[in-house]
């Protein structure tokens, strides 16, 4: 399929420099977008209904974010894409100035097992919470992409469950190829809109293989690595990163979706990913967690009570700047939302940072060691005990 329509102005992705890692090549680049520059590796936070959970704009901004991500799916059901078009598209909707992106919904609309149907043309779904009748399809999708007008879209695929058998996976993601093309007809602001081809297959490397080549067929401003993180080990996701990421076009963004713990992006990035984004660092912020160098703390143990030192020592955001361990410890147990949002600011905070320090490393050609400090500190958390609090660099 000629693509030669989608060559897009506005977008540029500039690799700077590569390193070799013992796992492929890191790669730190700059990626031009209408509404900014965005340096990479970068992590993406999710604002699933158009707000980063517990966050203010200005709050999320503090922390080094330069993009984030929204859910089409959840925006087309409430407030409705239309509605956010006449406000001026999600820029003006969210008041973000910087560069957004949206998934397409197809993870979500896949993950209603119960209340969908799917066909050719597309899925059939039930609200979940409503229960009206919905479809979605390559077409639709775009419809409500462009009009939320994000910089960067992706395109409609089908997640395939984990476990799910070979003949399936390869139904799945033929499906998928033959929506890709449908949504790049369909697509109506290829000027301002990135619209990124997803590569599916499952666990299965000819079908990863497959997809990508057909994939990197289509010239796309970058593509994305999905259907991982779906109930597989981290052996499989690692596994699946590593033979998928070469075979993508070396000169454009590579975005892994849907995986965004410290673990996984040091070893996105140690494989050759720029792009990640997960719900996780607000979800657990919810449930009490924050990220350290030694791995997930629970901050309702009891050994914080009396512990009057930041969340993580050196750590530079706003959190650990400005309150202790027993202080948000106290919040969070007494249910009070200041302690989610201190929790919130800190786990996004550190993965931003742990991106844009990666990247540093890569430009100063000492990553791979940078890599084996982390890890090390990573794979010796002893599960939420507290330990001395180490610096991020």
């Amino acid at each position: 399929m000629s693509q030669d329509a989608y060559t897009l102005p506005a977008f540029s992705f500039s690799l700077l420099k590569k390193v070799t890692t013992d796992f492929g090549e890191a790669r730190a680049g700059d990626f031009l977008t209408p509404h900014g520059l965005v340096e990479t590796p970068v992590f993406m936070p999710v604002g699933t209904q158009s707000a980063v959970k517990m966050l203010t704009m200005d709050q999320v901004a503090a922390t080094g974010a330069s993009m984030i991500l929204s859910n089409a799916y959840h925006l087309y059901l409430q407030p409705g894409h239309e509605r956010v078009a006449r406000a001026g598209g999600l820029h003006a909707w969210m008041n973000w100035p910087q560069p957004i992106l949206t998934d397409s919904g197809g993870f979500q609309v896949f993950s209603l097992a119960h209340l969908r149907k799917i066909t050719e043309d597309g899925v059939s779904f039930k609200d979940p919470v409503r229960g009206d009748l919905h479809f979605i399809g390559p077409e639709k999708a775009m419809e409500i992409e462009n009009a939320l007008g994000a910089d960067v879209i992706m395109a409609f695929d089908e997640c395939p469950p984990y476990p799910c058998e070979y003949d399936y996976a390869k139904q799945s993601m033929e499906r998928t190829h033959r929506w890709l093309e449908r949504c790049f007809k369909a697509h109506q602001r290829p000027q301002e809109q990135a619209l990124f081809p997803i590569v599916q297959g499952s666990v299965y490397p000819d079908l990863r293989e497959a997809s990508a080549r057909f994939c990197s067929q289509i010239d796309a401003v970058g593509y994305a690595i999905g259907g991982v993180s779906v109930g597989e080990s981290r052996e499989w996701i690692q596994r699946v990163v590593a033979e998928t990421t070469p075979q993508l076009p070396e000169q454009k963004p590579r975005y892994l979706m849907g995986v965004g713990t410290p673990e996984d992006i040091l070893d996105g990035i140690a494989r050759g990913i720029d792009m990640f984004d997960c719900v996780m660092p607000t979800r657990i912020a919810r449930h009490g967690s924050y990220f350290s160098p030694e791995g997930r703390q629970i901050i309702k143990n009891q050994v914080f009570s009396d512990d009057f030192a930041p969340l993580v020592e050196g750590c530079l955001c706003y959190t650990c700047r400005n309150h202790h361990r027993a202080y948000i410890r106290h919040l969070v147990r007494q249910k009070e939302a200041t302690g989610a949002t201190l929790l919130t600011i800190h786990n996004i905070f550190y993965l931003v940072q742990l991106a844009k320090t990666a990247r540093q490393h890569i430009l100063a050609g000492t990553f791979q060691d940078f890599y084996t400090q982390q890890k090390r500190g990573l794979e010796a958390r002893l599960n939420g005990t507290p330990t001395p609090g180490r610096t991020m660099a």
